[in-house]
């Protein structure tokens, strides 16, 4: 499997907690209208009353699923010199397979040795759902984070762990529930196993 090293999506230069709004690239009354077939052709009646706005609603689900909240990346001077990792775990985060366009979801683990420049905390969790609203495979979100963090922050190395149970696997084919698919990005003086990297969760 080859792994997308595409630039940056462009991002506005602003923050903001707001309910998300379609991306540009997103046809709603287009969807919309897929959608309706879309049921015809599994042999739903798409006049049923309880059907008749589900259309619409799974629309507006995708496009919000598909759709990265607009923030900027400032960083500012590591003026104290701090060269110990910064770690944060357990982030949550979803995304949708783009194999049978079925969800998975887990938790991020996301850390660096800084170099001259450092992140504000929330940006760590800002940047695992900037790559989740998308079609994806897990492998390539994984190495897109840390390839955000190589370009962004210049470290001295960078981790990446996510763990998600993806519903392509739960619901349909081999069922099984519950099961946990693990991937790791580690470079840098990270890329080598040691006590850095045992700061990691393991599971």
């Amino acid at each position: 499997m080859s792994i997308s090293n595409a630039p940056l999506p462009d991002i506005l230069a602003f923050e903001d907690p707001e309910p998300l709004t379609p991306g540009s690239g997103v046809d709603l009354p287009r969807a919309q209208a897929a959608i309706t077939d879309f049921l015809r052709a599994l042999g739903r009646d798409d006049s049923d009353p309880h059907l008749l706005d589900t259309p619409r609603r799974v629309a507006a689900a995708y496009a919000e699923m598909l759709t990265p909240r607009e923030t900027s990346w400032t960083t500012f001077p590591n003026d104290d010199g701090y060269q110990g990792l910064v770690l944060v775990k357990d982030i949550p985060f979803h995304s949708l397979c783009q194999h049978h366009l079925l969800p998975f979801r887990g938790v991020a683990h996301v850390g660096y040795l800084p170099g001259e420049r450092l992140f504000g905390l929330s940006k760590l969790a800002r940047g695992v759902e900037l790559f989740s609203r998308d079609l994806q495979v897990q492998e390539r979100l994984t190495q897109q984070v840390a390839n955000w963090l190589e370009a962004t922050l210049a470290p001295r190395g960078v981790g990446v762990v996510m763990e998600a149970e993806h519903l392509c696997m739960s619901l349909r084919g081999v069922h099984t529930a519950g099961t946990m698919t693990r991937t790791s990005v580690f470079t840098g003086l990270l890329a080598d196993a040691g006590p850095l990297r045992e700061q990691f969760p393991k599971h």
